[in-house]
């Protein structure tokens, strides 16, 4: 099993939806017009959509709110200087931060106001990040 399935189903409080269907991650990314990175695509690959410790990830998934292709053509218009290659993995809903994840699999953060913050290298280090805090 990879880290990043390992780590997500180590998470505090972990839970998830269905798997996602390559199809649908497909469509997802045309509708993005970007590809996801290997690591985001074995996330919903597994689980679709997680939560845990009061995070909710964007995945594949019926629900506009949690479904990535949904939130991140909602951000773009609200964060136009965003990276295209960019695509929302987590919407804090604290203070308008957002956190995005590139194609290349760097994690960001952005908040009303201020530049992008580069937070770490993949999601396995910003899943760390969110339990060393």
């Amino acid at each position: 099993m990879s880290d990043i399935i390992l780590k997500l189903k180590n998470m505090s409080g972990f839970t998830s939806l269905s798997s996602a269907a390559e199809e649908k991650i497909t469509q997802a990314e045309e509708a993005l017009n970007l590809t996801v990175s290997d690591e985001y695509r074995e996330y919903v690959t597994v689980f679709g959509v997680v939560s845990f410790d009061g995070h909710e990830f964007t995945g594949i998934c019926l629900f506009p709110r949690l479904n990535v292709a949904d939130v991140t053509i909602s951000e773009r218009i609200s964060n136009p200087t965003i990276p295209l290659n960019w695509y929302v993995v987590e919407q804090a809903n604290i203070d308008g931060i957002v956190v995005w994840q590139s194609s290349a699999g760097e994690v960001w953060q952005t908040m009303p106001g201020s530049p992008p913050v580069k937070l770490c290298e993949s999601l396995c280090e910003y899943l760390e990040l969110l339990q060393s805090s």
